[in-house]
């Protein structure tokens, strides 16, 4: 009976992350357990189309089957140091440790780059299927050799056109090339 009882005991425990190795298939970590007990290259196991590598000191929940301490597998990694905390009932939110994240709102979806660039890559185009405001510059660097937006309408449109009666027409300014 007592032996049972231990094992049930051991079943669960917290931990505190103390190293991480995000290079396996399954991701290893090193986990100090609450009783001050040492594990070293513990599976993580991880939902389905989500990964994250955690920093030291992140909190783990680990089970044991059987109670058997000799192998276990984290089931949840959080770290409190970072959350995003005053959401609504609801909300959704994918963060990190350096102020960045992706939040589904109540009012809509927010993308925060924590002072840091946003990248697309890999895609044969965008599409936006909305309207599209910017409150900062526009810069094209494709073919307006790193103007913005701004500049290229001063430059491409700072003459004035005269219809000709065939349809065309002529420009009080000289040609001017594209980028």
């Amino acid at each position: 009976m007592a032996a049972n009882l231990k094992a049930l005991a051991n079943l669960f425990t917290r931990a505190v992350i103390t190293s991480l190795d995000a290079g396996k298939k399954c991701q290893a970590v090193g986990l100090k357990l609450i009783a001050g007990d040492i594990k070293e290259n513990m599976e993580h196991l991880e939902p389905y189309g989500f990964t994250s590598a955690a920093q030291n000191g992140a909190e783990a929940a680990v089970l044991f089957s059987a109670g058997d301490r000799s192998h276990g597998v984290v089931i949840m990694v959080a770290d409190r140091r970072y959350r995003l905390k005053g959401l609504k009932r609801g909300e959704v939110a994918v963060y990190d440790d350096m102020g960045q994240s992706v939040t589904l709102t109540r009012a809509g979806i927010v993308v925060n780059g924590g002072g840091k660039p946003i990248t697309l890559t890999n895609a044969p185009k965008a599409r936006f299927e909305m309207d599209i405001e910017a409150t900062g510059q526009i810069k094209d660097l494709c073919d307006g050799a790193g103007k913005t937006m701004a500049a290229m309408r001063s430059t491409y449109n700072g003459h004035t056109h005269k219809e000709n009666g065939d349809g065309g027409g002529t420009t009080n300014a000289p040609d001017q090339p594209m980028g």
